[in-house]
């Protein structure tokens, strides 16, 4: 929960002094602004609070999101950026606080439902950090910013690695059946590991650049990245850490 709250503090600090005609700037989301980007993660904490508190008024959202399910998301988007941005971001500020509480009062072995897998209190709290991280990220690069990588990656990290098959579900493939090693370098230069030592398949580079690849902010080819064996070859051209259908990813540049 500290480091939650760090990054979503990091982030209220990139946006916090802009203008209001800077939340209108484009980031490398196609259609999205900054506004678009903070309203996203406010309505996402909104959403997860309710299914911390109301679980019962969480499924009714899923029921009424499963039929639109490839723009609900964009839609919900679309109306927070609507508003002015100092109430934008106050209230993004308010709920984000409010979730914090809520997290840490889930009873240790519930379940949260969600629009994936239910999911517990500490994996919810890490799945909004990757969210906080990525959105950043695109927010950083629409300002020409360039944010210093934490320790806090290793949280995005893990939900990479742990959603190794579901990102070949999306695609309409098969998983492999044996585990991948991921051999990842921090921020201060640690080696991060994840899998046996002797697995067949590998992937290995800068923690960052495998984060950017897993939330789908970066393209293979613009990456650090070093691969051993065929099925993790095709897992870097597929990685998908956020839930939802397959996202497009990001072209590599030029």
């Amino acid at each position: 929960m500290a480091d939650l709250t760090a990054e979503s503090d990091s982030l209220d600090d990139l946006v916090a002094e802009l203008p209001a005609e800077a939340w209108a700037t484009d980031t490398p989301a196609a259609g999205w602004t900054i506004a678009h980007q903070i309203g996203h993660l406010l309505w996402t904490d909104r959403v997860s609070l309710i299914a911390c508190t109301d679980p019962d008024r969480f499924a009714e959202m899923l029921a009424e999101a499963a039929p639109k399910a490839a723009v609900f998301v964009d839609e919900a988007a679309e109306v927070e950026a609507a508003r002015p941005p100092a109430e934008l971001l106050a209230d993004w500020r308010t709920t984000r606080a409010t979730l914090a509480g809520a997290l840490c009062a889930v009873p240790d072995g519930t379940k949260l439902p969600w629009f994936g897998p239910p999911m517990s209190a500490s994996s919810m709290a890490t799945a909004r950090i990757m969210e906080t991280w990525a959105h950043g990220l695109d927010i950083a690069d629409a300002l020409g910013i360039t944010r210093e990588p934490t320790e806090r990656l290793r949280h995005v990290a893990h939900i990479g690695v742990r959603t190794r098959d579901f990102a070949y579900m999306v695609n309409g493939k098969t998983p492999p059946t044996e585990p991948f090693r991921y051999e990842l370098t921090g921020p201060t230069g640690q080696i991060w590991t994840w899998g046996p030592d002797d697995a067949s398949n590998v992937v290995r580079g800068p923690a960052l650049d495998f984060c950017e690849l897993a939330t789908q902010r970066r393209h293979i080819d613009d990456l650090a990245l070093t691969t051993v064996g065929d099925d993790a070859a095709e897992w870097v051209t597929i990685a998908q850490c956020f839930a939802g259908p397959p996202g497009g990813g990001r072209a590599p540049s030029a």
